[in-house]
């Protein structure tokens, strides 16, 4: 499964459980406080008040951190 900004939370929590912390990290709250988990990842970061810049760029370190090759 890619991952990009517009996997949704919840198969992006599915597939790569260790992206809670990460998310958390960035102030995207997804299981742990209750927050709903749907929605995209771009949807979720906006929220946030993230610009496309700054969602790019965490999208690349978490698919670093995850170890997930750039396809």
């Amino acid at each position: 499964m890619l991952i990009n900004k517009h996997i949704s939370i919840e198969d992006l929590i599915e597939k790569y459980p260790d992206s809670v912390h990460y998310l958390m990290q960035k102030g995207i709250r997804c299981l742990i406080c209750g927050e709903p988990m749907w929605g995209t990842l771009e949807e979720a970061a906006k929220e946030k008040g993230f610009t496309d810049t700054e969602i790019n760029a965490f999208v690349n370190e978490l698919k670093e951190k995850l170890l997930v090759p750039n396809l």
